[in-house]
């Protein structure tokens, strides 16, 4: 018995590590910054709803789940290639749950638990958003900065992007990075809020990946 107790408990142990070793870099996050302001000569480019996702991937210690979120309006300015100002909002009552086929119940019942006050609350809070807040390079990255609204919490978070252009459509592409959910008051399950969880905790970093496209208005 106590053997088996042992390999169960290794077990669980490799995939806490193994998740916790995989996640992406957290991204900088600090307090909120003042917008980003464009030039009179900016171009401004309109979001494409129906092409323009995040990517998510939650952790806990016997796994993961992933799915995605809508993006569903929003612009940026542009000026010589680059990203001037811009803002995006994004339709939290789209989570979708893409590591359970969505015939299965357990799709369902996770898709509406995130969905609930636990976590993201979609009826109080249908929206977040991001603001830009200023575009640099560092160690050869082009690092956008922004202000993320959740919940009515809002930090200031910079993240690795690529943008490029093909005629009038301009396409951003994020690395996959990871923010903490607790600072953004999404408590369920956080370690950072509950001690008492024992094992039955869920991670709260969650991995993010940006993909916008937009077209010039």
């Amino acid at each position: 018995m106590k053997t088996n107790f042992l390999k169960i408990f290794t077990v669980i142990a490799l995939v806490a590590f193994s998740s916790c070793k995989d996640k992406a870099k957290e991204a900088e996050t600090t307090e909120a910054e003042d917008a980003a302001v464009a030039e009179a000569s900016a171009v401004t480019y309109k979001a494409i709803a129906d092409e323009s996702t995040i990517e998510w991937k939650g952790f806990k210690p016997t796994g993961t789940h992933t799915g995605t979120i809508s993006i569903a309006e929003g612009s940026v300015s542009v000026n010589d290639g680059n990203i001037e100002s811009g803002s995006f909002a994004i339709d939290m009552n789209s989570i979708t749950v893409t590591d359970i086929p969505v015939e299965k119940e357990g799709n369902a019942k996770l898709t509406g638990h995130l969905k609930s006050a636990d976590f993201f609350d979609v009826e109080a809070y249908p929206k977040a958003k991001f603001e830009v807040t200023g575009l640099e390079t560092v160690d050869g990255k082009t690092m956008l900065s922004g202000n993320l609204t959740m919940k009515e919490t809002t930090n200031n978070i910079s993240i690795p992007v690529t943008t490029s252009m093909d005629g009038d459509t301009m396409k951003l592409t994020s690395e996959t990075f990871t923010i903490d959910r607790s600072k953004w008051n999404v408590k369920y399950g956080s370690k950072s809020f509950f001690d008492d969880l024992g094992d039955s905790f869920i991670n709260d970093d969650i991995e993010l990946k940006v993909s916008l496209v937009a077209k010039k208005a």
